[in-house]
């Protein structure tokens, strides 16, 4: 008889095991709390307008890398693509704009005509993206053999020293301020982040591996439902799960929120780590290492509220993600803000009416500012909308006349995402443990387990410390994996599922 297989949660980390699980012959159902799948993998429409919340560029977008292979065992390759001309591009204070084209000639050109004095940088930048386009790093490190790593190794010094430098330092060899200024903020306004990742995103863009999927997250999301549908899955909508059942230190089923309780041989949990742990398993199975990571994550600024505008504006000329750096320091959410990180979505027309688009604007603060706002909720709204009339004061710099168009607007915050989720601190739910960026890459970097007690495996961002949408899917492909060497079965994926069905 085949094994049974509960799953809280259709996040990417849910949806990915519970495809795998049916390829190998579990029966699996899984129960979301929420009326769609993909957890943070989230879009929503608001009067004709695709409101996205979670992609910025999807890696694996192309067979030239592995990652590819994945998204394809899941259902969600091959599917519409588009590739922006730009990676990030940075607007300066007097209007001079920086585009990071992802065609290398152009890019150089282009930062020539910005800077002529500063070839070398210029040149150093432009060889390292070449170097790194030469080889699928990232899909190596996630699927790719012990030989294909080997063959790696050559071009691995020339590689590493970037992941030494931050995007600070790098840009301290510019002698431009713009591109000084521009520089450090090009991945995501940190410039703490190892100049690698950034590298690594260009060159997936130049080999197409890094593109958007049309229609957004809530599509690409939909389409890994299917294909767990269609291998026989089932999802419960609107099921939260309350506590996991256990019997002599095993997982044996778990209660939802109405009292009914479902039975089954395995429980994963793609569920906040601390909740799972602390409130459905009263913290019974814990150890000190374990009792660290589900401590009270610091208040660090993060992206803790999205303005999301519609507008009756033509927005297909535009950058596809764009930094305007402002004149002085606004303060906005109790965070000094000295740029204004956003999205576009002109490339994708299914976003947006026809003639009209979207602006996404990303701000950072803290969690605690918002929940105790939260505990007012006229003053939440007030300081929502506070925010709001802030972000359009900035953009109507660039905008000219943005405020009169706007049709619709949205602003979730990491309360939103708290409610709609029931993560911990929104969606920032990596346990309190040291990050390892190669570990995040191999999808099992956290937690896949507990101490003393059976039956039960976590996937999602607890188990591959990795905040990527790959890095969860893939952690739900490990833990089917381990059950199946567990349970001495051969691990089948999709092609070999494909013959077999047909």
């Amino acid at each position: 008889m085949n094994k049974s297989i509960i799953i809280i949660g259709a996040g990417m980390g849910g949806l990915s095991a519970g495809c795998y699980g049916q390829m190998n012959g579990y029966n699996t159902q899984i129960f979301e709390m929420h009326t769609s799948p993909g957890g943070q993998c989230a879009s929503w429409k608001r009067k004709g307008y695709t409101f996205d919340a979670c992609i910025h560029h999807l890696f694996g977008c192309s067979p030239s890398s592995k990652i590819y292979q994945l998204w394809r065992e899941l259902g969600a390759m091959p599917r519409e693509m588009v590739r922006p001309a730009d990676c990030t591009s940075v607007l300066s204070q007097d209007g001079k704009l920086f585009m990071d084209y992802y065609d290398l000639d152009r890019l150089e050109d282009h930062l020539h005509r910005l800077s002529p004095v500063d070839s070398k940088a210029i040149k150093e930048y432009i060889d390292a993206i070449k170097s790194f386009a030469k080889s699928d790093l990232m899909g190596e490190m996630m699927l790719g053999s012990a030989w294909g790593l080997t063959k790696m190794l050559p071009s691995i010094p020339a590689i590493m020293k970037w992941f030494r430098t931050t995007m600070q330092q790098f840009s301290e060899r510019f002698s431009d301020p713009f591109l000084k200024r521009a520089f450090q903020l090009l991945v995501y306004s940190a410039p703490s982040i190892p100049v690698a990742v950034h590298l690594v995103r260009h060159a997936y863009g130049i080999n197409m591996a890094l593109q958007w999927p049309v229609g957004g997250a809530l599509e690409f999301a939909g389409s890994i439902e299917k294909r767990y549908k269609d291998l026989g899955g089932t999802v419960h909508y609107r099921s939260r799960v309350e506590k996991i059942l256990v019997d002599k230190d095993k997982a044996v089923g778990v209660k939802l929120a109405d009292g009914s309780e479902h039975r089954a041989d395995i429980i994963i949990s793609n569920a906040d780590g601390r909740k799972t742990i602390m409130e459905m398993l009263d913290g019974k199975y814990i150890n000190e290492p374990i009792r660290s990571y589900c401590a009270e994550p610091a208040d660090e600024t993060n992206w803790a509220a999205h303005v999301f505008l519609g507008v009756d504006m033509d927005l297909s000329q535009e950058p596809s993600a764009l930094i305007m750096l402002l004149d002085k320091p606004v303060t906005i959410a109790n965070h000094k803000n000295d740029s204004l990180e956003m999205q576009m979505y002109g490339f994708d027309k299914t976003m947006a009416p026809e003639g009209k688009g979207i602006i996404k604007v990303e701000l950072v603060s803290g969690y605690f500012n918002w929940k105790q706002l939260y505990t007012d909720k006229q003053k939440y709204e007030e300081e929502k909308q506070k925010v709001a009339g802030q972000v359009i004061d900035i953009l109507e710099n660039y905008f000219h006349g943005i405020r009169n168009q706007i049709e619709v607007m949205d602003i979730p915050t990491l309360i939103t995402w708290e409610r709609v989720m029931g993560g911990t601190h929104g969606f920032n739910n990596l346990p309190n443990r040291k990050f390892s960026f190669i570990g995040g890459l191999r999808g099992s970097a956290g937690e896949q387990t507990l101490p003393g007690f059976s039956n039960f495996y976590f996937v999602g961002v607890w188990a591959s410390m990795s905040p990527s949408l790959f890095g969860n899917a893939l952690s739900g492909r490990k833990t089917i994996q381990t059950l199946c060497k567990k349970d001495r079965k051969k691990f089948f994926a999709l092609s070999q599922v494909s013959r077999l069905c047909h």
